[in-house]
């Protein structure tokens, strides 16, 4: 999952890049689970894109990702490392992360998502005539 210092993410990396040249990226998004009771029960949503590709001994491949949640009062960082592609068809995958936004105004979330599928503007496509 990820690393925790002091209330904060501190994905941990070991990028592997394929002979210097760029990979791709995920856009993903999501909600937080709920927190707190009463009239402090809330929930934060997020954005982002993940960093390139970081390979895996066995070939399979993960990302990093670390973005601040909308503001409630407050905020928290939500990061971490995807789990390995996930393949969907036609070439392309997806990627799953489960894991819990930092500790901030006393308490923290559950959150997961999984992330967008890999370009998915590729190729184009025009659309249907009437």
């Amino acid at each position: 999952m990820e690393k925790s210092h002091g209330g904060k993410h501190t994905p941990s990396v070991n990028v592997n890049q394929t002979n210097g040249s760029q990979t791709h990226v995920h856009e993903f998004l999501g909600s937080t689970k709920l927190a707190e009771e009463g009239d402090d029960r809330h929930n934060h949503r997020f954005a982002g894109v993940t960093s390139e590709i970081i390979l895996d001994p066995d070939g399979k491949h993960r990302h990093v990702f670390l973005v601040n949640t909308d503001f409630f009062d407050h905020h928290h960082e939500v990061g971490g490392t995807t789990g390995t592609q996930i393949d969907v068809g036609d070439g392309k995958h997806v990627h799953f992360f489960k894991g819990n936004t930092t500790f901030d105004d006393g308490h923290c979330h559950v959150f997961e998502f999984a992330t967008l599928i890999l370009s998915p503007l590729l190729p184009a496509e025009d659309c249907p005539t009437a």
